[in-house]
């Protein structure tokens, strides 16, 4: 048992990323960051938390959510900064706790980056279906539409989206950075269209009450924003597929930190404001649904600009599964790298220097819970690993800055040791303040990965058989 928290060496991680190939800088950073945080996040997102947990108030629990992510987003930038390796916080984990924290935390995120791809795939088609087909006078039957648990058989725009995304990571990351960084733009540009003309149909009596009584929950009464905080954490998870890129980033000492800041900073606005304008177009009560801000335009007759927002929502939420594609393929490489997953996830197809066979896995599990499981279920599961990993690699900042081997000239969190205490608390808070049955199937799924751990990753794990290493090395 003592084996299993021996500690990984960053060098034998640098070494083996050496054959990844660095691409990507600040720019292309921000691009890929806001990519997936500005995507089912905005166009969905604020329209369940509204009706179910915050009324008007969800701006506010954007808000939270935002300020505790920034935080721990400088913890991710200094851990980047200190050893610019793939795998973010399971790398980062298993260098400063050990391995079975490290695999605990990547497994954790398997989850994280797989079902965000599957979430943000059946957002894609919900839009899709609803605003592009029909408009072109096509229908599908309803078991194309849904999986069984929605009454269907499977929902093929869901599948067939993330075939598509699959084949743009498969031609490496110029490609990948390229698409989101025209994207991008359009995606914004059409988001403060929608603030901007929103503005001027603003009811100010959909305001009132701005935090319902009926969500004035224990703690202090703020149990429903902080319900909804810790729900719309999924919307800012983009940053930390930041860290797992790290490999692949010219000078990743600076341009981590820019890259999760930038994104932290775009995203907050753009979350706050389009909020606040959807709540004050359409009354709370009304906003559970899955295209809020499509149904908010057609509500007011703007069917125009209800179809200038689905092509933004399609783009925004297309360009947020390239950015979780790209890093839940490169943590299943790492995991294959150490020999905690099958050796062979760790291969690297150097036609375009991609992880092959990690991005075959990733797609046939993301197409499986996309065409099979409903959004809001997908969604539920993917915030409470997220937040686990939050806390390590918050708490990780102080024994990191005590490892004298690790050497770091980079960035390094400022107010240390309070800010980096203060992020891992709030994280541990926000887990506590998700729904009982996401912590029960979370803790079902780290129950699984400790079975496959003791099953399978500490018998060929290369950290407990040097001579393993040694020979794939060879």
């Amino acid at each position: 048992m003592r084996d299993i928290f021996k500690k990984e060496s960053v060098s034998t991680y640098l070494k083996a990323d050496s054959r990844l190939t660095k691409t990507l800088r600040a720019r292309d950073l921000v691009a890929l960051g806001i990519g997936a945080v500005i995507g089912t996040g905005i166009f969905i997102l604020p329209g369940h938390e509204t009706a179910l947990h915050a009324g008007p108030a969800v701006s506010v629990a954007f808000l939270l959510a935002a300020l505790v992510s920034g935080i721990v987003g400088m913890a991710y930038a200094e851990f980047s900064s200190a050893m610019p390796v793939a795998g973010s916080a399971y790398s980062f984990g298993a260098v400063i706790y050990g391995e079975i924290v490290g695999w605990i935390l990547g497994w954790a995120l398997i989850l994280e980056y797989f079902l965000a791809v599957s979430a943000e795939a059946t957002g894609f088609a919900s839009y899709f279906n609803n605003n592009i087909l029909e408009a072109i006078g096509v229908k599908l039957p309803q078991a194309l539409q849904a999986g069984p648990l929605e009454g269907g058989v499977i929902n093929l725009s869901a599948t067939l989206i993330v075939l598509v995304i699959a084949l743009i990571i498969a031609q490496g990351a110029n490609l990948s950075k390229r698409v989101e960084n025209v994207a991008v733009v359009i995606k914004v540009a059409i988001i403060i269209l929608f603030i901007v003309v929103g503005v001027f149909y603003i009811k100010t009596d959909n305001y009132t009450p701005f935090y319902p009584k009926q969500f004035q929950t224990t703690p202090f009464g703020l149990g429903g924003i902080s319900t909804a905080a810790a729900t719309v954490f999924f919307a800012f998870i983009g940053f930390d597929a930041l860290a797992a890129n790290s490999a692949e980033t010219i000078h990743p000492e600076k341009n981590v930190v820019r890259g999760i800041l930038g994104t932290v900073l775009v995203s907050v606005v753009l979350y706050v404001a389009f909020s606040f304008v959807l709540n004050g177009i359409v009354n709370y009560k009304q906003l559970n649904v899955d295209d809020p801000a499509a149904y908010a335009l057609k509500l007011i007759h703007l069917n125009t600009w209800n179809k200038l927002i689905t092509i933004g929502a399609l783009i925004g939420i297309f360009t947020a599964m390239i950015t979780m594609f790209f890093g839940g393929s490169r943590l299943v490489y790492a995991l294959g790298r150490d020999g905690l997953l099958p050796e062979k996830m760790g291969a690297i197809s150097y036609k375009h220097a991609v992880p092959k066979n990690a991005i075959i896995v990733a797609t046939i599990v993301q197409a499986f819970f996309a065409g099979l499981v409903p959004l809001t279920e997908l969604a539920s599961l993917i915030n409470a690993g997220t937040l686990l990993a939050f806390a390590f690699i918050s708490f990780g900042v102080i024994p990191l800055r005590h490892r004298k081997d690790i050497a770091n000239d980079g960035f390094k969190m400022p107010l240390y040791p309070f800010l980096p205490i203060l992020a891992g608390l709030s994280s541990v808070y926000f887990i506590i303040m998700l729904p009982n049955i996401t912590k029960i199937s979370v803790g079902l799924w780290l129950i699984l990965g400790l079975v496959i751990y003791f099953g399978y990753g500490i018998r060929h794990s290369k950290l407990q058989n040097p001579q393993k290493a040694a020979s794939t090395e060879d």
